[in-house]
């Protein structure tokens, strides 16, 4: 009989730099998901690799001087090892510089060009080299704009400058496909995870209306080139999104793989490239009259408590540093713990010492450590056959064991993987309890009680056994080293359908003689300060930041004024943003602010606060901003500078 199959993907990561542990998290969370998978019986297809080509990739080669391929072909290799290093069990890893991927792609631009799909025009827009993506005027953080109020440029939601382009460009005609895209999401309520992406996709893109996209470019040559016009280089997220079929071969006389696989079971993406898996890759299979991957999961991130990881920062951690100190158990374990489904985590030392210390350590590693020293001390190592339950501890910790394992089972097929870590700890947590609640060390004491001591015994060892085998897919040195202790040689013990049945536990003759610590304590203040000492910024960057320093005349430019908050609001699609009126005596002014995670319009009514008047006025996701409220900031916590009352508006602050 055949096994049910399973695909499953990563995005397929942009090489600018050094991958850091928030981007480790996508490919760690998918190696969770193909190893349960085959841990269930499923012929699993793993597939991640490298998005490498597009503007930016060519402007870095550039001021390496180097070429664009040796650049890639650098990045690539720096990549496989780390995901050699955290043990991912990818069965390709995918380039769009592969050869077979370019030709694939330049067939399927050329067949959605002949259908109609795609046709030639002028693009002129606001462009991120950086995010490899252009921006209408609505959809920008900040508007530049001149004297006269002419845009000038801005910044893109993710912080990076646009530049104007106009160019001739190819574009796909995305209007044609909106309804039956709108229709899709409604007859598969779960294509997108969590629900709220897809609300954000029907209110922020699809309907304000959906326009055609630019799917080419001539201002530079690192692309794949149409073939019919090789002038034009094809955009970076058509070549991108192809992958995932072009690495099964679609469309070429190799297509086994695809036949076999597509559609995928699961496309893992962060948050910030939901839009361009859920509306342009689906319409980019429909034009190709292809089935529609049966999930798109958009994640949350691994932040820090002062927000997204940056060199500048010093705020940045990387896996390998993790791995080198810590061990690979600790890392998964962290960051499939730490991250809620669909939501943000966050990375502090602290937290990642703790938790290697209270869960791994002494949780789990005790237990282990305890049940294999009393089957040694009361049974020489020899670990007695299992006899049911005998009273109600024993058939209160079966109960406990069975709820668990399905409470694993309903998160694992959600992708929650901490609710699913947490089923584990259950099952840990209630035999640690276990043990307190048959006080295996009174019934040694009585002969007549050693069938009582033998059937605790081998109930510590079943349930040691069953957490091993659901942390499988998470801790791939941790389970190994429970069984190898344990003696179970037997892998029929290792599977999940052994865990099906209570008592199933055979070890080969005897546990290990003497434990062996799985997961050792770590020193809380040593490590904690080792973390932050690694995250400090390097030396350049502190004397980059010197170089920063003004003068008494450059502070004397900025006009501070003290002004009364007279009417606040929050603005639309922007959960962060208030839209504020300031008194500031003379005049009255709008200012756009980025402190509602803080404040709530009611908070902050009537405040006196400080006003920097002279800054350039600004769109910010359409609101006029003229000028901008200081605030102090510690922690990531923003707290408005307050003003003495005594203070009238439009007073100069000098």
């Amino acid at each position: 009989m055949d096994k049910p199959t399973f695909y499953i993907t990563t995005p397929i990561y942009y090489p600018s730099g050094k991958l850091h542990i928030g981007n480790a998290y996508t490919t760690i969370a998918c190696d969770v998901v193909a190893r349960y998978k085959r841990l269930r019986g499923y012929d699993v297809y793993y597939l991640t690799g490298t998005d490498e080509h597009g503007q930016k990739i060519e402007n870095k080669a550039e001021k390496m001087g180097i070429t664009p391929q040796k650049y890639v072909d650098d990045m690539a290799q720096d990549i496989k090892k780390l995901w050699s290093m955290l043990e991912i069990t990818n069965d390709q890893f995918i380039r769009t510089t592969d050869e077979s991927h370019k030709e694939i792609v330049q067939n399927i631009f050329e067949r959605l060009l002949e259908q109609g799909d795609i046709y030639l025009g002028e693009y002129e827009g606001w462009y991120s080299v950086e995010d490899e993506e252009f921006f209408t005027e609505t959809q920008l953080e900040t508007v530049y704009r001149d004297e006269n109020g002419k845009m000038t440029g801005g910044r893109a939601p993710s912080g990076h400058e646009v530049e104007l382009v106009k160019e001739e460009s190819y574009f796909f005609k995305m209007s044609k496909y909106a309804d039956r895209l709108v229709k899709y999401y409604e007859d598969h309520p779960d294509f997108i995870q969590p629900a709220s992406r897809k609300n954000e996709m029907l209110n922020n893109f699809i309907k304000p209306g959906l326009e055609d996209l630019a799917v080419t470019r001539t201002s530079f040559s690192w692309g794949v080139p149409v073939k019919s016009n090789p002038k034009h280089v094809i955009y970076v997220w058509i070549d991108a999104l192809a992958n995932y079929i072009t690495a099964l071969g679609y469309s070429t006389d190799n297509d086994e793989l695809f036949k076999k696989f597509w559609p995928a079971d699961v496309h893992m993406v962060g948050k910030e490239i939901v839009r361009f898996h859920t509306i342009y890759w689906p319409i980019m299979l429909m034009a190709l009259d292809l089935p529609l991957p049966k999930k798109v999961l958009g994640h949350g991130w691994l932040v820090m408590k002062d927000g997204k990881m940056s060199k500048s920062k010093g705020n940045v951690i990387y896996p390998n540093f993790i791995v080198e100190n810590y061990g690979l158990d600790a890392l998964r374990y962290y960051l499939m713990r730490e991250v809620p489904f669909g939501s943000d985590g966050i990375f502090t030392p602290e937290a990642f010492v703790n938790r290697t210390n209270f869960d791994l350590a002494n949780d789990f590693g005790n237990l282990v450590n305890r049940t294999i020293s009393m089957i040694n001390k009361y049974f020489d190592g020899e670990l007695p056959e299992y006899t049911g339950h005998h009273n109600d501890f024993d058939r209160n910790l079966e109960e406990t064991v069975r709820e668990s394992v399905e409470l694993y089972e309903e998160a694992m097929e959600k992708l929650e993987f901490n609710k699913a870590l947490r089923a584990v700890w259950t099952v840990i947590s209630r035999t640690n309890k276990y043990i307190d609640e048959t006080t295996p060390w009174v019934l040694a004491k009585d002969e007549e009680k050693r069938e009582d001591l033998g059937n605790v015994m081998v109930h510590l060892a079943e349930n040691i056994r069953i957490a091993a085998v659901l942390l499988q897919p998470y801790l791939p040195h941790g389970p190994r080293e429970v069984f190898r202790q344990l003696n179970i040689t037997d892998e029929s013990l290792k599977t999940f359908e052994s865990i099906e049945t209570y008592g199933n536990i055979k070890v080969d003759e005897k546990v290990i003689e003497k434990p062996e610590p799985i997961y050792p304590r770590l020193d809380v203040d040593k490590e904690v300060s080792f973390i932050k000492d690694t995250m400090t910024p390097a030396e350049e960057e502190h004397e980059e930041e010197d170089n920063n320093r003004i003068t008494i005349d450059d502070f004397d430019k900025v006009d501070i004024k003290a002004g009364t908050v007279i009417n606040a609001e929050g603005v639309k699609k922007a959960d962060k943003l208030l839209k504020i009126q300031v008194d500031l005596g003379e005049e009255k002014r709008q200012i756009i602010s980025g402190i509602r995670e803080q404040y709530e319009p009611e908070d902050i009514m009537g405040k006196k606060v400080l006003v920097v008047t002279n800054l350039e006025p600004v769109k910010l996701r359409g609101e006029l901003s003229e000028g901008m409220i200081l605030t102090a900031e510690k922690d990531g916590r923003i707290t408005l500078i307050s003003v003495p009352d005594g203070i009238e508006n439009g007073s100069v602050i000098k």
